[in-house]
């Protein structure tokens, strides 16, 4: 299979290690892996729902990744607001599961009440408590993004750019097919996997693994495959060919995809994949429009996050062909788990430090590149001895590197206390 390759993401960066993939160490360590949390993923946007999933005032989404739970919520107002899913007297959280429906964020513990806005609003025996500001004492908020539909939240600003900025190199072309009014079409689905995050995303925008491990992508593209790297998305993309498939699910997908009115000639026959930094994607399909995220639990666990969306179609063949697109892809994620299961393994042995980075690797060298820049010891070979991150510099320490070994030393000395940049509460100022 042929590739069109190109890389626009360097902007005249050099990096002394563009050559290189990054090492095994930093796919195991756990040291690093706190590390990593504090500068990569507590920064970086997170998808949660489609604002449709909200529908009405008291509609929520949680989001549970890296120690936090996260709900979004519509307001009575309208507006979608995300807080900490803690309460602030002692800490409970407030709603279970996935999706809900509340007038009233209440306390399963005690019974503080709170608004759909944040604002504490009951505290039984509230005489009890002679310290309360009730005006101080709302959830903790959490930064929210909508982005052509989709929410988005993010733990802690460090100045990156937001979901519209990265996206920005691509939205006239998914402009047709309107995200805003698309709906889901499979609820939440999490899966774990025994791989580091940073695995998964490799492979997802890995280009050369396409003719060798997936038979059925190849006879779906032919030699039309295609990746780019911008700045902050990688852009796959496949076009479907007109020679039929020997497999059936494949075969069925080609002669019966309908046409669908609202795409241009351009991309009735066209998939497209985006890969959103650090670890988000958008699959992108004539038929419909798949999220998936892979979200660390450990330095060797990740849970991958996916929904499904389309727009309204009642049409016979649209729903068959929606199936069948679920057919291929379920041969296309068993043979990547298998992949990547094997290339963590393999990141676990002495003998691995780092492996070379082909120029047409152009989204894997754009990743590593950005991996290095908030985390200069990712370019070390070998992990350096224990309790590295506890000596860097106070400066690097308020950007946010080490703060997950601060945290460990507060709660052995137990004082573990707040989050190193606090969350701002609803209804008052900064604690």
């Amino acid at each position: 299979m042929a590739h069109r390759v190109a890389d626009i993401s360097e902007d005249h960066v050099h990096d002394p290690d563009a050559d290189w993939s990054l090492p095994g160490w930093l796919y195991t360590d756990a040291e690093y892996f706190d590390v990593e949390v504090a500068r990569v993923i507590r920064p970086s946007w997170q998808i949660v729902c489609h604002v449709s999933d909200l529908a009405k005032a008291g509609d929520y989404h949680t989001l549970d990744y890296v120690g936090e739970s996260v709900i979004v919520v519509r307001g009575d107002n309208g507006e979608v607001r995300a807080f900490a899913n803690v309460c602030r007297h002692r800490a409970m959280r407030l709603v279970e599961g996935p999706v809900g429906c509340a007038k009233k964020l209440v306390c399963p513990y005690h019974a503080w009440t709170y608004a759909l806005d944040g604002r504490l609003t009951g505290v039984p025996m509230r005489a009890d408590y002679p310290a309360l500001d009730m005006a101080k004492s709302g959830l903790a908020s959490v930064d929210v993004e909508i982005w052509n539909g989709f929410v988005f939240v993010r733990l802690e600003d460090d100045g990156g750019p937001s979901v519209t900025a990265m996206m920005s190199p691509y939205a006239e072309e998914i402009a047709p097919y309107r995200f805003a009014d698309l709906r889901i079409i499979s609820p939440v689905r999490l899966r774990e996997r025994a791989v580091n995050w940073k695995n998964v995303g490799d492979n997802y925008s890995d280009n050369l693994h396409i003719p060798v491990a997936h038979d059925g992508l190849t006879r779906l593209f032919g030699a039309s495959y295609a990746i780019e790297a911008q700045p902050w998305v990688d852009k796959m993309s496949g076009k479907l060919v007109e020679r039929r498939s020997n497999d059936p699910w494949e075969r069925f997908y080609q002669q019966h995809l309908p046409v669908a009115p609202h795409l241009p000639e351009t991309h009735q026959r066209l998939w497209l994949y985006y890969k959103l930094w650090p670890n988000m994607a958008f699959d992108i399909y004539p038929d419909q429009v798949d999220f998936m995220q892979w979200l660390p639990l450990s330095p060797t666990v990740s849970v991958l996050r996916e929904m499904c969306f389309a727009l309204p179609d009642e049409r016979r063949e649209m729903k068959l062909v929606r199936y069948a697109n679920w057919r291929i892809n379920r041969t296309v994620n068993a043979e990547d788990t298998w992949l990547i299961e094997r290339v963590q393994q393999g990141m676990a042995s002495q003998s691995y430090e780092i492996g070379p980075i082909g120029k047409s690797e152009v989204c894997l060298r754009s990743f590593a590149r950005k991996i290095r820049e908030r985390i200069p010891e990712a370019r070390l070979h070998r992990a350096p001895a224990s309790g590295w991150s506890a000596s860097l510099s106070p400066s690097r320490e308020r950007e946010g590197l080490g703060v997950g070994t601060r945290l460990q030393q507060a709660e052995r000395s137990g004082r573990a206390g707040a989050h190193p940049r606090p969350l701002p509460l609803a209804g008052g100022e900064k604690k």
